[in-house]
C-alpha cells in the first residue's frame, strides 16, 4: 500500500471527524430530543444522505458486485425497488409518524396496542442490532479495509489481529459519533461522506470502463453493452439470487419494514424539523437508491470483462477493481468514503440502540422522575457496553461457517416482516386488539422458523414471508372481529411539529417512479440488450410528457399562490 493512498485516506477521514466535532461541540444535548433526534432540526439533505449512508455498508459494495460478477444484474432489485418503497413511505407513513411526534417505532405500538407489545418489539430490535448487525458490519468493513491496506503484511500481524484492529478502530469512531455527538453528529458526518460516496462510487465504473477500453471510455462502454449482454439482465429468473417475482411479494414487504419501521432508519426521519423536510429527505433517498446500481452492481460486470469469469473469489472483485483502475490518490479518497459508509451503518445502529434502551427499557423500569440528562447518560453507558461487545465479537466471525451472511439475510425474516405486519394492521384498523398482535407475532416467527429450519420448504424465503404476511394479517382481523377493542383507536396528535406537506412531493415521486421503470427497461431484453429501439423511444416520449405535466402543474401552483397573496 503506497504512502499516497494512506495519506489521502487520513486527510479525508480526518476532515470529516474535525468538521463534525466543530459542528456539534456547541450542542450540550440536555434534552432527549436533542440527543436522540438531533433536536428535531434535520433538513432534507441531511436526512437523505444519512439514510443512504446508514443503508450502505461494505457488504453492499462487495456482495452486490460479487453477485453481478457471478450471475447478472437481477440483484439490483434490492436497490431500485427501494425507490418505490421510499415514495410510499414519504407519502403515507412519514406524515403519520410526525403527526404523532413519536421518538421510536415501539412508541406507536404502545399507543396502538399495549406496553407488552412495545417491550417485545424493542427486545427484537435490540437483539438484532447487538447480535447481528453491529458485529457483522464491523467484520465486513474490516475485511475490505484490511485487504485494500494490506494491514497483515504492513504491520506483520495475523489476519485475525488485522480484523480485530480495524474493527476496534471503526467501533471507537462509531462510539464517538453516536455516543458523544448523538444523532446530529451522525447525520453531519453522513452528509459529508454521502457526497464523497456518490462521487467516489461513480469513479469506479468510469475508470473501470476506461481500463476496459484500453484508455477509451466509449470503447469500454461498447464492450460492456455488447460483449456479454446477458450480464446486464435485471429481470431475474427463478434460478437467480433475486427472482423478479419477489419484487411484488416478500421484497416489497422487507423494504417496507426496513425503510418504514426499522428504528435505525426511521430515526433520521423522526428527527426532521417538519414534514416538508422529511418528505424531501425520504424521496431524495429514493432517487439515490435508483441510481445506486451504477456504483454497486455495474463494477461487478466490469470486473467480469476485465478479469474473466474465473478470476478468484467473487467477493474480492470489487476491491481488486478499486486497486487496479483508480489512480493511487483516488484510491485513498474512495477508501475513506467507503470507511465512512461502514462507520455510518455502525454508528447509526448504535445510536438507535441507545435510544431504544434509554426510552423503552430504562425509562419505564427505572427512569421515573429522571431528567433527560440522566436518561442520556444511561443510554451512553449502554452504548459503550454494546460497542465493546460488538468489537469483541466481530473478529471471531471469520471462523464461522461459509455462507454466514446469506444465512443472516434469511434470519432477518424472523423479525422484519412480523414487526411490519403489526404496524401495518395497527394503522389500517381501529378495533384490532393487542392480543391479536401478540398471537400474530408468535405465529409468524414459529411458522417461518419451521419453514427454514425444520421442513426446508422449496420456495424462495421472500415468497414465504409474503404468504405469512397475508395469513397473519387475516388472522389479526379475524381476532379483531370476534374480540375487538372496547373503543376505537384514536391516534394522538402532536401539535408542536409542522405537518405541512412538501408541495412538490407528487412531482418528485413521479420522477423517482419513472426512473425505476427506466432502470428495468434499460437493463432487460427491451433495453440495452435488445436490437429493437422502439421501447426506449416510447419510454423517452413518456418522459417528455411527464416533464411537461410537471412544468404545467408548477406554473398553476405559482398562479394560485400569487392570487392568494393579492
Amino acid at each position: 500500500m503506497s504512502l499516497t493512498v494512506f495519506l489521502s485516506f487520513l486527510l479525508f477521514t480526518g476532515f470529516v471527524v474535525i468538521f463534525t466535532y466543530r459542528k456539534v461541540k456547541r450542542d450540550q444535548h440536555h434534552s432527549k430530543d436533542g440527543f436522540f433526534l438531533g433536536g428535531r432540526s434535520l433538513t432534507g439533505g441531511l436526512i437523505a444522505s444519512s439514510l443512504i449512508l446508514t443503508n450502505l455498508s461494505a457488504t453492499s459494495f462487495v456482495g452486490m458486485s460479487a453477485q453481478a460478477y457471478t450471475n447478472n444484474m437481477s440483484v439490483m432489485g434490492w436497490e431500485v425497488a427501494s425507490g418505490v418503497t421510499l415514495v410510499i413511505i414519504a407519502l403515507l407513513l412519514v406524515p403519520r409518524y410526525l403527526k404523532q411526534g413519536i421518538t421510536t417505532i415501539p412508541d406507536f405500538l404502545e399507543s396502538r396496542y399495549d406496553m407488552s407489545v412495545k417491550k417485545f418489539v424493542t427486545l427484537l430490535f435490540l437483539c438484532q442490532y447487538v447480535i447481528n448487525i453491529l458485529p457483522t458490519t464491523l467484520y465486513a468493513g474490516a475485511v475490505v479495509l484490511a485487504e485494500i491496506f494490506d494491514i497483515k503484511d504492513l504491520l506483520g500481524i495475523t489476519e485475525f489481529q488485522s480484523i480485530a484492529l480495524i474493527s476496534a478502530t471503526i467501533g471507537l469512531l462509531g462510539f464517538f459519533y453516536a455516543i458523544y455527538g448523538g444523532l446530529k453528529a451522525v447525520v453531519i458526518a453522513d452528509t459529508i461522506n454521502g457526497i464523497g460516496l456518490i462521487i467516489g462510487g461513480l469513479m469506479i465504473p468510469v475508470f473501470g470502463l476506461i481500463a476496459l477500453g484500453h484508455g477509451s471510455f466509449s470503447t469500454g462502454l461498447d464492450t460492456l453493452l455488447s460483449a456479454a449482454p446477458e450480464k446486464l439482465q435485471s429481470v431475474g429468473s427463478e434460478k437467480d439470487p433475486l427472482p423478479f417475482s419477489t419484487l411484488f411479494t416478500g421484497l416489497l414487504l422487507v423494504n417496507l419494514y426496513y425503510w418504514g419501521t426499522d428504528q435505525s432508519i426511521v430515526q433520521r426521519v423522526l428527527g426532521a424539523k417538519n414534514l416538508k423536510e422529511a418528505q424531501k429527505g425520504v424521496i431524495g433517498a429514493g432517487l439515490i437508491k435508483v441510481i445506486s446500481p451504477l456504483f454497486l452492481i455495474i463494477p461487478g460486470v466490469i470486473a467480469y470483462h476485465l478479469f474473466g469469469a474465473n478470476a478468484g473469489n467473487p467477493d474480492s472483485m470489487y476491491t481488486r477493481l478499486v486497486n487496479e483502475v483508480l489512480p493511487k490518490p483516488l484510491v485513498g479518497f474512495f477508501v475513506a468514503v467507503m470507511f465512512g459508509a461502514i462507520l455510518s451503518t455502525f454508528n447509526g445502529v448504535l445510536n438507535s440502540s441507545t435510544t431504544l434502551f434509554a426510552l423503552n427499557v430504562y425509562k419505564p423500569l427505572f427512569g421515573k422522575g429522571k431528567t433527560d440528562l440522566e436518561l442520556i447518560g444511561k443510554g451512553r453507558i449502554f452504548g459503550v457496553v454494546i460497542a465493546i461487545i460488538s468489537i469483541c465479537i466481530a473478529p471471531f466471525i471469520m471462523f464461522a461457517p461459509e455462507g454466514l451472511f446469506q444465512y443472516l439475510q434469511m434470519v432477518a425474516g424472523f423479525f422484519s416482516v412480523p414487526i411490519f405486519t403489526i404496524v401495518f394492521v395497527g394503522y389500517i384498523s381501529k378495533r384490532v386488539p393487542a392480543i391479536a398482535a401478540k398471537i400474530a407475532l408468535a405465529v409468524f416467527v414459529t411458522s417461518y422458523a419451521s419453514m427454514q429450519l425444520i421442513f426446508k420448504v422449496e420456495l424462495h424465503f421472500l415468497h414465504q414471508l409474503a404468504i405469512l404476511f397475508v395469513a397473519c394479517t387475516l388472522l389479526m382481523f379475524v381476532i379483531g372481529y370476534f374480540y375487538p377493542r372496547t373503543t376505537d383507536y384514536k391516534m394522538p396528535i402532536n401539535e408542536s411539529i409542522d405537518i405541512t406537506p412538501w408541495k412538490f412531493r407528487f412531482e418528485a415521486s413521479a420522477i423517482v417512479l419513472y426512473m425505476v421503470l427506466g432502470a428495468y427497461i434499460m437493463f432487460s431484453n427491451i433495453g440495452f440488450i435488445s436490437d429493437d429501439p422502439s421501447y426506449m423511444q416510447i419510454y423517452a416520449a413518456c418522459g417528455v410528457i411527464m416533464l411537461a405535466g410537471i412544468i404545467f402543474r408548477t406554473r398553476q401552483q405559482k398562479k394560485r399562490q400569487a392570487a392568494l397573496s393579492q
